[in-house]
């Protein structure tokens, strides 16, 4: 891990349809487009990880996800959908043609629709502790209080800390990765009110993609869970894959629901591994 991690990214806000989007762009000018969307509560930076190990070889895109990190507020309903078409735009603002789109758990449900929706502009999608699933009851009922009592406070309450902790980490970390679960602190930094709306939006408000999934045809698609995921157990993703005609599926031993950023060097490795399978042209 390096501390400069950041030195040589250019940052800047991009107007979308969805407010101004933070993003940080860096790596190799002239490679393939890698565009990272985060988890809820992460913004762009929880893929140190990636960009260091991607920068060399592609050009990579972190994105503050909407209501997330420098990107403007939250305050309405949103839906994959909307997701899409600001990445789109995003896309254009950059001169990105095509892009290798990864993300984790709700940069993973965007990156299984966002091939159903815009093919043309997609040469490769990885989805990370992701779901095609609607909330189950306990599910909604779970993220609807937190929402409303998150919506009650101008700055992050501990409690929140203690949620995401519980919500991203699993077992192993817990016992063998400190430096991990503290990391899951940085959700202290977050705006209450977005989250909220982010809440209520992406987790209580998803509907079920099976079917818009079961569209996608000629994109290139790889879905991985965690083990130790308790938010969306691997039997969930598994049928997320499953509707994706073609898609790969992985299995990340002793790791949970922030993946990308406890397991890098897993995630990283099946990423390789898939990217190197496709044609030259990805």
């Amino acid at each position: 891990m390096t501390t400069n991690w950041l030195e040589g990214v250019t940052e800047k806000p991009i107007p979308t349809s969805l407010g101004l989007i933070n993003v940080r762009v860096g790596g190799r000018s002239g490679g393939p487009a890698m565009v990272c969307w985060p988890s809820l509560m992460m913004d762009g930076t929880m893929w140190q990880y990636q960009y260091e190990h991607f920068a060399p070889t592609h050009r990579v895109v972190l994105i503050d996800s909407p209501g997330h990190g420098k990107s403007d507020a939250l305050r309405k309903i949103i839906d994959l959908k909307d997701c899409s078409d600001a990445l789109v735009e995003i896309l254009d603002a950059l001169g990105i043609d095509k892009c290798i789109l990864v993300g984790n758990s709700w940069g993973g449900m965007l990156a299984g629709v966002f091939p159903a929706h815009y093919p043309q502009r997609t040469a490769a999608a990885i989805g990370i502790n992701c779901t095609a699933s609607p909330p189950t009851t306990v599910e909604s009922v779970w993220v609807t209080a937190l929402s409303a009592f998150l919506s009650l406070h101008a700055k992050m309450p501990p409690l929140a800390a203690k949620a995401a902790r519980a919500a991203f980490s699993g077992p192993t970390a817990e016992a063998t990765n400190p430096e991990f679960t503290e990391f899951t602190k940085f959700v202290l930094r977050d705006d209450p009110k977005s989250v909220a709306w982010a809440l209520r939006s992406i987790l209580i408000g998803r509907m079920d993609e099976h079917c818009r999934l079961n569209t996608i045809r000629n994109v290139p698609v790889l879905i991985i869970a965690g083990e130790e995921d308790s938010q969306f157990p691997v039997h969930v993703v598994r049928k997320m894959a499953d509707a994706i005609e073609g898609s790969t599926f992985r299995v990340l031993q002793h790791t949970a629901h922030l993946a990308a950023r406890e397991n890098p060097d897993g995630v990283n490795a099946e990423i390789d591994t898939f990217l190197a399978a496709l044609p030259a042209t990805v």
